[in-house]
């Protein structure tokens, strides 16, 4: 046993309550006269279990006490039909120590169940902090969901704001997107959901016709729905090709799957 696993496993406790077998509890006692650090980590257990026993006590009933008190007193003296025979010293000290034995062994086992509450406190304690972390994390992202909505319905609801649907030709004839245009603001987003699924080599990409020249205006992700593609100035139209992932420089015409005119 190290210092940090005696630490961890509760054995100093399990040492305090007497809960250790005879090897374990001589290995234990071996390392704390030789580890200063952990001998007065055992100290401070030492006095927290004492408090923790102070704090937690409860008065006994009037009659255990009256009770104990009159065991006491009835030991004192052994009587017979015509004497009454004093109890010797030995006799005497044997009970009180019986008796202190009795309350050592109460405190011990309250002790024991007053750390087994405590453990299952410090348990319970870490499940809710945990489960309150998830859901806040679970509300962040419910609020950056709502906020990137409320973005996107408030651009594609914009007057300025042209709806282009783009139909999937016989490359792809289940293809279909939606683009919104709005010039005075220069964005561009593209609602890709209908998109027909590709290998996981290939990838669409989105194109701007300029006076014959197809310029680029972003790889088309897979795994988003709604996407802002980059404006190009004077674009007569918009054209979607399947490329290799990871996108292209230029356009394999002869993949291309839609276009629709601006």
């Amino acid at each position: 046993m190290d210092r940090n696993s005696i630490k961890d496993t509760g054995i100093l406790e399990q040492y305090l309550l007497g809960e250790l077998s005879e090897d374990q509890r001589i290995e234990v006692e071996n390392i704390l006269k030789e580890d200063q650090e952990l001998r007065e980590y055992f100290y401070k257990i030492e006095d927290d279990f004492e408090k923790l026993a102070m704090e937690n006590a409860i008065s006994p009933p009037t009659y255990i006490k009256k009770s104990l008190l009159n065991s006491i007193s009835e030991k004192k003296q052994i009587t017979t039909d015509k004497d009454v025979i004093p109890i010797n010293k030995k006799s005497q000290h044997s009970i009180y120590l019986a008796i202190a034995a009795s309350l050592a062994l109460l405190f011990i086992v309250s002790s024991g169940w007053l750390y087994n509450q405590w453990q299952n406190s410090q348990n319970n304690l870490q499940i809710v902090t945990e489960e309150t972390l998830d859901l806040r994390n679970r509300i962040v992202v419910l609020e950056e969901n709502l906020k990137e909505t409320n973005t996107w319905y408030t651009a594609i609801n914009n007057p300025n704001t042209i709806q282009l649907v783009l139909q999937g030709n016989q490359i792809s004839p289940s293809s279909k997107a939606i683009t919104y245009v709005n010039h005075k603001d220069k964005t561009v987003i593209l609602n890709s959901k209908g998109l027909a699924e590709l290998e996981t080599n290939k990838t669409y990409q989105m194109w701007a016709d300029v006076d014959g020249e197809m310029i680029d205006m972003g790889v088309i992700p897979a795994d988003k729905e709604m996407i802002a593609m980059k404006y190009i100035e004077n674009a007569e139209s918009i054209n979607i090709t399947i490329e290799p992932a990871g996108g292209n420089d230029h356009p394999t015409v002869e993949q291309l799957i839609s276009n629709v005119l601006l």
